[in-house]
């Protein structure tokens, strides 16, 4: 009987081997999006408020590879989107900063004044818009020379630059003013002034460019006639919006406010709130699917993700994340989506097929923001 176990232990041991190699193999299958052709690689950009840092984690390992400095406060990180770049800016710095992908390091850095925030890009990619809050300017860069080519005063405290789809008009919220500025994006000359509800600060533009909504802090959503450069509606809000989330297909706009407990939807073909519901303890952000059937809310408070399907409004069970998670994303094909943990400062993997939590990375010390890129 000795001698037969002897006999076994080495082809238990192989079956084994051979199991646990297949189920490393199968789980990453599950999470290796079907457009990686070999060669390619996906990572997220994590930025890091108290490292003044990004964290680059590469989504097929599930692990962080490096550990970039980019300037103190770093926030508005984008991937850029024809380029092998990862943009951003220092707001105590007072400049963007461009990662190259590739070498994974710093490569340039373009002052554009005081406290910037935020980075868009024009849709072909050829130039980044920033607005610098504590100067009162927005400046537009050359994304091939990394230059500032034009430059030009707007209102007080300018929270963001946003661009039409159609590339015909630059949208900036002035948060002091709490006005509208529209400028060409073109050379940014100044097009109209538009009063709006107190604080403006975030902008969703509808993809025909015909409308923009801006979140307000003082608990309201101000709706923008962009053709006709007036404004069309005010609408209360039961507390206020922590993030706007355009669901194109049937005009609904998502709004998440962690003050009311609460989710509103705007049907912004009618400018009008159609619903307001109790989803959480403090939803502050969200992410829809490619197919816009399901919504995913973080909870800042109570540490969890609550997927809401969008056609009946119904929350499934939550998902329980780290501590005060906020800012999340999908990867292409919805294979994985990526939830910033703030103050436990790691980054949540999700499989939202199953919705069940794959792992959780460490990242650095208060992550706030992340940003995608294939290459």
């Amino acid at each position: 009987m000795k001698h037969l176990r002897r006999r076994l232990n080495p082809r238990l041991i192989f079956l084994l081997v051979l199991l646990l190699a297949g189920g490393a193999q199968q789980l990453a299958k599950e999470h290796r999006p079907s457009l990686l052709r070999p060669g390619l690689r996906m990572y997220a950009y994590i930025n890091n408020a108290g490292d003044a840092t990004v964290t680059a984690v590469d989504l097929i390992s599930l692990a962080a590879v490096s550990s970039i400095p980019v300037g103190p406060a770093p926030s508005g990180i984008r991937a850029h989107p024809t380029r092998a770049e990862i943009w951003g800016v220092s707001s105590e710095g007072g400049y963007v900063w461009v990662i190259d992908a590739r070498a994974g390091q710093v490569a340039a850095r373009i002052p554009v004044g005081a406290s910037p925030f935020a980075v868009d890009f024009s849709p072909d990619g050829a130039r980044a818009y920033v607005a610098a809050s504590g100067s009162g300017t927005v400046s537009a860069i050359d994304c091939a020379t990394r230059r500032v080519v034009a430059k030009a005063q707007t209102g007080r405290r300018p929270w963001l630059a946003r661009v039409s789809p159609d590339g015909a008009l630059l949208v900036v919220p002035n948060r002091d003013d709490s006005t509208v500025a529209l400028l060409n994006p073109a050379n940014l000359s100044h097009l109209a002034t538009i009063p709006v509800a107190t604080h403006p600060e975030q902008v969703v533009i509808l993809p025909d460019s015909s409308k923009a909504f801006l979140a307000s802090s003082a608990a309201a959503i101000s709706v923008l006639d962009l053709r006709q450069r007036v404004l069309l509606a005010t609408l209360p809000l039961a507390g206020p919006p922590a993030d706007l989330v355009l669901k194109p297909d049937d005009g609904k706009l998502f709004v998440p406010s962690p003050a009311s407990n609460g989710l509103s939807i705007v049907d912004t073909w009618k400018n009008e709130i159609i619903q307001h519901m109790l989803v959480g303890d403090a939803p502050v952000r969200a992410s829809l699917t490619a197919d816009l059937k399901f919504l995913y809310l973080t909870d800042a408070a109570a540490g969890r993700v609550m997927p809401l399907e969008t056609r009946f409004t119904q929350l499934w069970p939550p998902i329980a994340v780290g501590q005060r998670p906020g800012v999340s994303r999908f990867t292409p094909g919805d294979d994985l989506l990526l939830v910033v943990n703030e103050d436990s400062g790691d980054l949540a993997v999700i499989r939202p097929r199953t919705n069940s939590l794959l792992t959780m990375i460490p990242v650095g010390r208060h992550p706030r923001d992340l940003a995608i890129k294939v290459f």
